[in-house]
Parts: C-alpha cells; structure tokens; sequence
C-alpha cells in the first residue's frame, strides 16, 4: 500500500512539474510575441536614437582620419610635406585593428554579462581615446604619430564594441515587421557621421583661412590646430548620448533566455512597453528555468550543423568581402581624389595657399561624395529592407558592385585623362554610384543579418564574429592599397585595385546565398530551434 501511496505521489508531482514546464514555455512564446507584434512607440524612437548617435560617432572617428591624414602629413610629415605610405597605414589601419578586438570582445561579454551592462562602456572608450587624440603630443622619446596610433586603436576597440551592441539591443527590442527599419535607421547614422567629418573640415579650414594664408609654408601651426579640432569634435555626440546609453534598460530577451528568468522579463516586457523604463526588485526570488545554455559543447553543437554553420560562413564572408571595397575606398576617397585631379589647388606647391586649397578641396570632395552616394543609399535601404528583404538587396548589391568596379578598373586609364575632364566626372559619377550601392546593398544588410540570425544565447557572439571579419577585410584592403596603390608611379595602380574590388564582389553574391532571407520573420523562427518546448524544467526558486 505504501509503496502505490508514493508511486501515486512521485506520479502526481512529476505531472505538476510537466504542467509547470508547459504553462512557463507558453508564457515565453506569449512574452515573445507581445515584443514580436508591439506597436511602434516613443521607447523604439529612443532607441533607435540612442544607438544611432553612437554609430553617428563611430563612423565621424573612423572617416574623419581621411582628411585628418592629410593635415598631419603636413605638420608631421616628410620632406614632400605628406605621412610616408607606413605612416599613413599605421595611422589609418590602427582603427580597424581595434575595431576587429572590440566586435570579437564585446560580442561575447555582451552575450556574457548583459547588453546593458556592457552598453556604454565602449562609449567611455571612445570618448576618452578620441579625447587623447586630440591632445597627442611628441617628446624626444616618443613619436606622436606613434602616440595617435596606439590611441586610434583603443578607440577602434570601444567603436568595435558598439557594432553587435548596437545591432543587438536594436533587433531585441523591435517588433517583427518594422526591425529591418528600425535596424537600418540605427546604421544610416554612419553617413552622417562621415558627412559630419567632411562638413567640420570644410568649417575648421574656413576658420583658420587667414591663419593659413599668412603662415609661413607648410602651415604647421595652424594646420596643428585644425586636425586637432577636427578629431576633438568627435567627443561631443559621443558625450550626449552616454548619459541615455546608461539607462537603456536590459533587453527581455537576454533576461529570459541567457539568465533564463521568465518572470523577471514578462515584468520588463510590460514596464518597458508602457514606460519606457524597466524595474527591478532585488529582493524578488531568482527563478532560474531549465533551457538551453550557452555552453563550448552548446556552440558547438549548435553551430556544428550545416544549416546553422552555414548561417554564420555567409555572414561573415559577406561582411569580408564588402569592408575590402568599402574601407578601401572609404579611408583612401583623398588619395583616389588627388590621383584624378579632381579638385586639385590650382596654388603652385610651395605656397600658403596651396596648403589652405588642397585641405579645403578635400574636404568639400569628401563632402560631395557623402550626399552624392552614402546617404543616399542608407535611406533606399531604409525604405526597401522590410518590403524587399535583406538577401535580394545583398544580392543585388554585390552584382551592381561588381560590374561597377569592373568599369572603373578596366576603363580607368581612359576615365583618368586630365586632357578630357568629362571622363573624369564620369570616374566621380561611377565612384559614387559604387557609395549608393554599397548602402543600399550589402553595406547595410551585412549589419542588420547577423542581428536576426542567431539564437538570443549567441546572437551577440554570432554578430561580433561577423563584424569581426569585415574588419579583418578593411585591414586586408588598407595594408593592400598601400602596397599596391604607388606600383608603377603615384597612384598608378588604383585601377588594377577596382579590379581587385570587383573580383571580392563577385564571391560576395555566392556566400550571400548561404544567408536565409529575415524579413517579416520572429527572431526565434530564423534562429533555426524549435520552440515549442523551447523550456525543458521548471524554475528551483533561489535567493
């Protein structure tokens, strides 16, 4: 009799645990689909703002070192008045260097540690870093170019953070069939950024004309002064939203799947739906659910198969094979400018003047070319992503891509005739189409995919993996153009480097086929797990 008495028991406890199991797995998917099918609201603006002047900073740091490079050749350069070609690189590569860091680092802490723990630290970074650019100095044992490199790759590593955090906190909180937008408004703050470097240059050297013109050549005084204002500016949006950044309040979903305590993000889903805002009670019992962890032997079991494996190769190659062309074009736009003599000074060489025109030329050329094509191109993205999709504009991005640097590599011995001015607009023309496509392209799409595609426990890990090895791609690209772009002459290499261009454009369409399409698609359909039964053990309540 005892012994029936407590297989009855164990029988009858064992079934209010399944039941327990069951109503919890429920709770998630209805957690999940109240943030899934959420009306667009004032919070979704805050973030999408927050994380925007972020990626605004980001790219206005990056960019801003294209025409900063120029001026410090002047201060600091060599007898020709310009940085040596290791110069230039160091200078120029130090940024992706860090970025590559910070995207791997701040991925895997982010997924570790929280999204709101680790989102505004890689501001602090970046502020701080951008901060001691600005007041580099040399002394008998210390090169200053030496001192702005090592500072351009701490603040590439805070820059590097700010990608899958940015992308992540986005996605989490954005209702299915609006993410695409809200991801692609959060990353069209990059052309911003870059036109907000070109138009500070154009005011700093405006301000500092007569201080140049009346400057003994090369100008180094003033031009000291304008390099510096133009790289200190870059501390200011970074400033502002640092304070917003720190009160972003923890996505539910890393609550409920990576801590894995429903009742804690059911509470946040609620509070910050309608307020905006998140509570938290640190005297509530931590109720941890039995659900898949982020473990070596998960990750590799997860990315172990094909279908998922193959999510994360398309990704990254995709990201690769894009930043060759985007970096390479986008940190060198100066040298490929000068190369066709578009805007050249018209000042003979040695003189004030020629200083004050060439820094201004490059400026407004840098400035053409953000309106002209980067801007543009976010904002087609923007409107096409959700409708679209993310895989048909990478698709066609890539094609476009190649055929356009097909052109301009093959044809740019008859594109750069200084004896036919009209060919060389039509080289600016193609270069700034090569801008609108790579945004509304794979530019856009390779942030906003690895976003979507992996589940919450490493969709950080997963995007920072991503970034990763577009960074890899810029810094393959800046040590390559620096090597290859003076072979035969200056500057005479830049069309075998569109060639180059092209050919990484071409494979970017195959390992985009690799990549699922995301739109209109819950974040937990694309990650490939089931759901049903997602929540394997009821909670044991712990203090």
């Amino acid at each position: 009799m005892a012994s029936n008495h407590e297989q009855s028991s164990h029988g009858s406890s064992h079934e209010k645990e399944q039941t327990a199991v069951t109503v919890l797995d429920e709770r998630r998917r209805a957690a999940l689909a109240e943030i899934d099918n959420a009306p667009f609201s004032w919070f979704h603006v805050k973030v999408c703002l927050v994380a925007s002047v972020g990626f605004f900073t980001d790219a206005y740091d990056i960019f801003a070192i294209n025409i900063a490079s120029v001026m410090l050749g002047f201060v600091y350069g060599n007898t020709k008045n310009q940085l040596s070609s290791n110069q230039g690189l160091g200078v120029k590569v130090a940024t992706p260097v860090g970025n590559l860091v910070g995207q791997l680092l701040f991925g895997w802490l982010a997924d570790k540690l929280g999204r709101k723990r680790m989102y505004g630290v890689e501001l602090m970074i970046m502020i701080i870093a951008t901060f001691g650019q600005a007041l580099a100095g040399e002394a008998p044992a210390v090169n200053i170019l030496g001192v702005i490199i090592v500072w351009r790759f701490i603040m590439g590593v805070g820059i590097g953070g700010d990608y899958p955090l940015s992308a992540i906190i986005s996605s989490e909180f954005a209702a299915t069939r609006s993410r695409g937008r809200l991801m692609t408004a959060v990353f069209a703050a990059q052309g911003w950024g870059q036109f907000a470097a070109a138009l500070v240059g154009v005011i700093v050297v405006e301000a500092y004309k007569n201080s140049i013109l009346s400057a003994p050549f090369p100008c180094r005084v003033p031009v000291d002064h304008i390099w510096r204002l133009l790289i200190g500016f870059g501390c200011i949006p970074g400033v502002i939203a640092l304070y917003f950044r720190l009160t972003i309040p923890e996505t539910p979903r890393f609550t409920m799947d990576i801590e894995r305590n429903i009742a804690q993000a059911t509470t946040d889903i609620d509070n910050v739906l309608t307020t905006g805002k998140s509570a938290f009670d640190e005297d509530a019992p931590v109720q941890r659910v039995k659900a898949p962890k982020a473990t070596r032997a998960d990750f590799r079991a997860y990315f172990g198969r094909w279908k998922n494996l193959k999510v994360l190769i398309g990704t990254a190659y995709s990201w690769f094979a894009l930043d060759i062309a985007f970096y390479g074009l986008g940190l060198n736009s100066s040298i490929i400018l000068t190369a066709i003599n578009f805007g050249a000074p018209t000042a003979a060489k040695s003189t004030s003047l020629y200083v004050y025109e060439n820094l201004y030329n490059i400026c407004v050329g840098n400035l053409i070319l953000s309106i002209a094509g980067l801007i543009p191109g976010y904002w087609v993205s923007f409107l096409f992503i959700d409708s679209w999709g993310r895989k048909p504009i990478q698709l066609m991005g890539f094609t476009v891509l190649t055929i356009l640097f097909v052109i301009m590599g093959f044809a740019y011995n008859k594109l750069d005739n200084p004896d036919t001015p009209s060919t060389q607009k039509v080289f600016v023309f193609l270069y700034c189409l090569t801008n609108f496509f790579q945004n509304f392209g794979p530019n856009t799409t390779t942030f906003v995919i690895p976003g979507e595609a992996f589940p919450t426990r490493y969709r950080s890990t997963g995007h920072g993996i991503s970034a990763a090895s577009g960074k890899l791609g810029a810094i393959v690209a800046q040590v390559g153009f620096a090597r290859l772009v003076n072979i035969g002459g200056t500057g005479a290499f830049i069309g075998h480097i569109m060639e180059i261009f092209a050919f990484f454009m071409f494979t970017g369409i195959f390992s985009t086929l690799l990549i699922p399409e995301t739109k209109q698609r819950s974040l937990e359909d694309i990650s490939n797990e089931k759901q049903e039964g997602y929540i394997q053990g009821a909670p044991g309540a712990a203090s």
